[in-house]
């Protein structure tokens, strides 16, 4: 896993965000405009040029906050940031890959919460973490080598097109 360097805004900081595009869009400015000076993407300046359009400002506050609130508390958060950035391998795992379930395991083994696998992932979008794929190859690997045999031993093993598999 890798830190994004883009995290996602907290739902104060999004609705402060919109009700600006409000006032930019009160002084005549463009959707594209608003959209170039708060970088969003312009279907979101489209849509809250829409609901400011219907409703002024007040549209633009939201709903609120929205679905379960999250069980871990921002110092839990910190900490979490904390166990992960150590790596699997300080936490007792054999490989330095980490997994949900080892997030979650780890979750439960330190801060006391339990965390369905599946719902870890969003805790890390929280973080700025996302998914990132260990390399398929070894790192003793010689890339030297591996022309080699590319260009002297494979043409003779790989299949030519048309030729029957055993003749």
């Amino acid at each position: 896993m890798k830190r994004n360097s883009h995290r996602r805004l907290d739902y104060a900081k999004e609705q402060a965000r919109r009700i600006e595009a409000g006032r930019w869009f009160a002084r005549g400015l463009s959707q594209a405009q608003v959209a170039r000076r708060l970088r969003v993407s312009r279907q979101s300046a489209s849509r809250w040029f829409h609901l400011w359009e219907a409703n002024g400002g007040v549209g633009l506050r939201g709903a609120g906050r929205t679905g379960r609130r999250c069980r871990l508390s921002d110092k839990d958060l910190c900490r979490l940031e904390a166990l992960l950035t150590e790596g699997p391998q300080a936490q007792g795992y054999e490989t330095n890959l980490w997994t949900l379930q080892r997030i979650a395991q780890v979750m439960e083994r330190h801060l006391g919460v339990r965390y369905h696998p599946g719902h870890v992932w969003k805790l890390l979008g929280q973080l700025g973490w996302s998914c990132q794929r260990p390399e398929g190859r070894a790192r003793e690997r010689d890339g030297a080598c591996v022309r080699r045999w590319l260009k002297r031993r494979w043409p003779d093993i790989k299949k030519k097109r048309g030729t029957p598999a055993h003749s």
